[in-house]
């Protein structure tokens, strides 16, 4: 008995009209890209390890799906990491290469590999999957898409500018209302810890600080004092902890709140650039909020932190982020490359424009028209018409076999395909077509210029 088929965990297949649908947002995003300027790039899928080990953490280098070398691997394994259980040494061993865990390092590796070509600042886009060997749950997979946009070679705020603006243009090309562009900056989150005496916790401050929304000022205190933050300096926080209103108001607030921190007034000096440019620019859609307990990407993030959150009126987590790294290519010998870069969520944005049900009918209709079979003579005379309807960009096609007619009309209905076309005896003596609309039941005759016009304006 044949073994029933499968895929691996954590990946999909995708239908026709999921696909359609994945293309549209594909497609909105990489014309928004090469609108502001970005020129598209591609890695392999597959890196050398050492290319990505060690980047992304512990916790990361756990997740990376590992290729075993070719040939007899085996053989070159090495023995002696095997008897003392040196789990490291024995896989390096035997694998060489891994799936590419993110598009960021392998960009920075790009970068470096080729700075004698590029010409700087350079802005790049890609737009390929990515492979986590995360636990699969829902909406996270093992392998999934990214769409990252990068500015390096530049240290401007303009750029930060441009990225909101980035947002906006995209998520209202997809009609999605609403949005929140949420900015913070590394340098507030530095200056707040040095205030209050934890420079040497920064990491521990700010998980407790991002958790202000969820359990509440008190229990955040609790944590912080569990992470040995004095409390002389959570005392000092209290002006944060009731910062709210406009973008403009919390500066101020935070104004007073650094005063004695040189990196934190700067952090506010940038924030406020950014803000009065894009109160001056505008945006079509999107709104943009400080959050000062925005706090991710701190391994590499040095200046401004984004996370975009979806419409209130969809649960859904961040559907796209990013950031101002300092240098990110010293990872890989080239020092003081400033960059700045972006990412979409595509499957979470998938996710909203479904539940909010803002997909355009257009989108997944693959076929515009069908030509029904009535036999060689006929299909024959309408394969002469479908050429010039594909000529004019409609998408149009022949059903293949003389089936019965039932059998075709059920077809066309299953495909949601709009228009069928009848040609028998008479069609074929009077040079001329039976159009019929599917939705409305509407049939009528006509030559081929008027079914290119009919068919256009539907």
């Amino acid at each position: 008995m044949a073994q029933k088929p499968s895929i691996p965990k954590g990946t999909r297949d995708f239908n026709p009209e999921q696909v359609a649908k994945r293309n549209y947002i594909f497609n909105t995003i990489r014309n928004a890209f090469e609108t502001f300027g970005f020129q598209p790039i591609e890695t392999p899928s597959f890196e050398n390890s050492d290319t990505l080990m060690g980047k992304y953490g512990e916790e990361g280098d756990r997740l990376i799906f590992k290729i075993l070398n070719s040939g007899d691997y085996l053989s070159k394994a090495n023995e002696q990491a095997y008897r003392e259980k040196d789990s490291n040494a024995l896989i390096s061993s035997i694998s060489e290469k891994a799936l590419r865990y993110d598009l960021t390092v392998p960009f920075a590796r790009y970068v470096v590999q080729h700075q004698n070509e590029i010409e700087f600042p350079f802005k790049r886009y890609q737009i390929q999957p990515v492979w986590r060997a995360d636990r699969p749950q829902k909406g996270r997979f093992r392998e999934f898409f990214q769409c990252d946009a990068d500015v390096v070679g530049s240290s401007s705020l303009w750029q930060e500018v441009e990225f909101i603006q980035l947002y906006d243009t995209v998520f209202s090309a997809l009609k999605l209302e609403g949005v929140n562009i949420k900015i913070n900056n590394r340098k507030i989150l530095s200056g707040i810890a040095e205030v209050i005496g934890a420079s040497d916790k920064l990491i521990d401050f700010t998980v407790a600080l991002d958790k202000l929304d969820k359990i509440g000022e008190e229990k955040v205190k609790e944590e912080m004092l569990s992470k040995g933050i004095p409390q002389s300096g959570i005392d000092k926080l209290k002006p944060l902890f009731t910062l709210s209103g406009s973008f403009e108001s919390q500066i101020n607030g935070l104004k007073g709140i650094l005063e004695a921190s040189e990196e934190g007034q700067k952090g506010i000096e940038e924030l406020a650039f950014i803000n009065s440019a894009i109160s001056a620019l505008g945006l079509t859609t999107a709104t943009v909020q400080l959050d000062v307990t925005l706090a991710r990407g701190l391994n590499y993030y040095t200046g401004a932190i984004f996370e975009v959150s979806a419409p209130e009126s969809v649960q859904m987590g961040s559907i796209g982020g990013g950031g101002r790294y300092d240098d990110l290519t010293g990872i890989f010998g080239m020092k003081d490359v400033s960059g700045v870069g972006i990412s979409f969520g595509l499957d979470r944005i998938y996710l909203v424009l479904e539940e909010l049900n803002l997909f355009p009918e257009a989108v997944s209709r693959n076929i515009e028209v069908l030509f029904i079979n009535f036999g060689d003579k006929e299909a024959l005379f309408s394969l002469k018409a479908i050429k010039q309807l594909r000529l004019k960009g409609i998408n149009a096609e022949l059903y293949p076999d003389a089936a019965k007619m039932k059998k075709q009309m059920n077809h066309a209905n299953k495909r949601a395909i709009p228009f069928v076309v009848l040609v028998g005896e008479e069609e074929l003596n009077s040079n001329t077509y039976t159009l019929k609309n599917m939705v409305s039941g509407d049939q009528l005759n006509v030559t081929l210029e008027a079914l290119v016009d009919k068919i256009k304006t539907f």
